[in-house]
């Protein structure tokens, strides 16, 4: 039997009110970060809302989201920390000495001139390289998710890589 919009609306209301609260408390718990607890909630429950089958009772429901909003959580953890190895890498490669109050402006400034680099990738290397880097997608969910082979992303990913590496390096010289 087919649920209506209606009745469906009503039951995601209903576990956005009920659960909203336990997942916001997790997720403030593991991030630290009122904001982005927020942000990873709102995440947890669209793939609630996307996910074709409702769960059968709102324990289940409780436990896939916790699991949803906990490796959202994980991966952006792991997100932060290729970001800090980029910012890192991306620092060692200009000498600069730093100080204490210049800190946090060059790292703004690296967070930037990735970014600007990773826009100046063609929209194929930059989708594969942000599914990757940034979402921390295995290479199989990746292919699924672009309808290719995942022996292409692996390439793709590869190439995205190392263009970004000469983006860096050339920003690094107009700068410098």
């Amino acid at each position: 039997m087919m649920r209506t919009v209606e009745a469906a609306d009503d039951s995601f209301r209903e576990v956005y009110e009920t659960l909203y609260p336990l997942i916001f408390r997790i997720a403030f718990r593991i991030t630290g970060s009122t904001p982005i607890a927020e942000d990873l909630c709102h995440e947890a429950f669209i793939k609630y809302f996307e996910k074709q089958r409702a769960l059968p009772d709102m324990d289940q429901t409780k436990y896939w989201l916790i699991r949803v909003v906990k490796n959202l959580s994980f991966n952006l953890e792991k997100r932060k920390k290729r970001e800090r190895s980029a910012y890192e890498k991306y620092s060692k490669q200009i000498p600069v000495s730093i100080r204490s109050g210049e800190e946090e402006l060059l790292r703004a400034e690296a967070r930037s001139a990735v970014q600007k680099c990773l826009n100046k990738l063609p929209l194929k290397l930059r989708t594969v390289l942000v599914l990757k880097e940034y979402s921390g997608l295995k290479y199989k969910e990746i292919a699924r998710i672009l309808g290719i082979r995942e022996g292409n992303v692996k390439i793709r990913v590869f190439r995205a890589r190392e263009r970004l590496a000469v983006l860096l390096k050339e920003d690094a010289h107009v700068s410098g």
